[in-house]
C-alpha cells in the first residue's frame, strides 16, 4: 500500500478515525509521518485528520494563521498543532475556523451534552409551564382574560398531565 501523501513509498503508518459514524483511514510512509508530526504527539497536526491531508498547510499558507488571539497571543498555527485553544477568548477571535472544524467533527456547533431521559423531560415541562406563565402574565397586563382565562387553564392541563407522567 502507498503513502497517501506522496504516493511513492510503502505506508508503514496507518490512522483511522470515526467521524459521524464514518471510518477515515490514512496510510502515510514514514518519512512523510514524521513530516506530519505523527511521531511526536505534541507537534502532530489535527487538522490534517480532521479536514483531509494537506488541510493544514493550506491553512498555514493562509494570513489568518499569522493572526493571533489578542488575549493570550496563540495563534490559529497553535492550534492546529495541540487541538487546543488558549484561552476563551480564542473561540471568539477563531470563530470562523473553529465552527467548521466543529460542523465536520459533530452534529451541530452547540453542546446539549446528555441527561437522562426523565431530566430532559422534567426541564421541557418545566420551560413550557414559565413560557406560559410568561404569556398569562402579559394578557392580564393587557386585561385580555379571555386569552388568560385559556392559558390559565392550559396550565392546569400540564401540570395534571405531567403528575399523571409522575404516578407511572
Amino acid at each position: 500500500m502507498l503513502c497517501d501523501i506522496c504516493k511513492e513509498k510503502e505506508a508503514t503508518v496507518h490512522l483511522t478515525q470515526m467521524v459521524e459514524g464514518k471510518t477515515k483511514k490514512i496510510d502515510l510512509c514514514e518519512d512523510c509521518s514524521k513530516a506530519k508530526g505523527v511521531d511526536d504527539p505534541a507537534g502532530f497536526s489535527l487538522a490534517d485528520l480532521l479536514l483531509g491531508l494537506g488541510a493544514s498547510q493550506e491553512m498555514e499558507e493562509s494570513e489568518s494563521t499569522k493572526e493571533k488571539c489578542p488575549k493570550c497571543g496563540f495563534s490559529q498555527g497553535d492550534f492546529k498543532k495541540t487541538g487546543r485553544l488558549g484561552c476563551p477568548d480564542c473561540y471568539d477571535h477563531f470563530s470562523e475556523g473553529v465552527e467548521g472544524l466543529l460542523k465536520s467533527m459533530h452534529k451541530g456547533t452547540r453542546h446539549t451534552g446528555k441527561a437522562p431521559a426523565v431530566w430532559q423531560q422534567t426541564k421541557v415541562y418545566v420551560d413550557r409551564l414559565h413560557s406560559l406563565k410568561s404569556k398569562l402574565d402579559k394578557a392580564v397586563s393587557k386585561e385580555d382574560y379571555e386569552k388568560a382565562a385559556k392559558l390559565r387553564d392550559e396550565i392546569s392541563r400540564i401540570k395534571s398531565e405531567f403528575a399523571e407522567t409522575k404516578e407511572d
